[in-house]
């Protein structure tokens, strides 16, 4: 998917120097949690995708192995500005939480016995599903011209988190027996 050069609304990263500062931007905000501030960043504040552009280069970065934020910054770099666009949208996705999350770790390691810390990183982690939440609620206006339909998307979206949250099923079986139908329904639809 080539980025659409005639779409008024879309502008193309100026060079891998603005990708990596903006993917950086984007990681440091997002610690634990960057897909929502992702498509917050690409979407709404840089104006490079737009959300259903978003939804697309996200669904092929799902399929991918790999942190699906870290595939999404190696698509895009690459459509934007080839393999130097990939490097520069890889660095600035990588290099600053590296660093971060090591001298969080030298510290966690002098800290571990101060409950105040464990608390402080449950809370973290219900933060991180509120965001989540809220992106799902975000891109969810995508979905209504998703040929799909709204519906039937909603429908596979209640399913694996049945499966997965009530029925306690293995998250790689649930996705790939639910995945294995919902393509086989998306390719159905299609068809006709």
């Amino acid at each position: 998917m080539p980025l659409p050069e005639a779409d008024a609304t879309v502008r193309v990263p100026g060079s891998p120097g603005e990708l990596f500062s903006v993917f950086t931007r984007l990681a440091l905000q997002g610690f634990g949690g960057v897909l929502p501030v992702a498509q917050r960043t690409l979407v709404e504040r840089e104006r490079w995708l737009t959300r259903e552009q978003f939804l697309e280069l996200l669904s092929v970065a799902q399929v991918l192995p790999g942190p699906n934020i870290v595939n999404l910054a190696l698509i895009f770099g690459d459509r934007c500005h080839g393999w130097r666009g990939a490097v520069a949208a890889l660095a600035g996705v990588l290099g600053a939480p590296l660093v971060l999350v090591l001298v969080l770790a030298a510290l966690a390691q002098h800290l571990q016995g101060v409950a105040a810390i464990a608390d402080a990183l449950r809370g973290m982690g219900v933060v991180a599903a509120g965001l989540v939440l809220s992106t799902a609620w975000r891109l969810s206006g995508g979905l209504r011209r998703n040929r799909m339909g709204l519906p039937l998307c909603i429908g596979f979206a209640v399913l694996i988190a049945l499966a997965v949250g009530v029925l306690r099923w293995p998250l790689v079986w649930s996705v790939l027996g639910l995945g294995c139908v919902a393509v086989a329904a998306a390719w159905w639809r299609l068809e006709r």
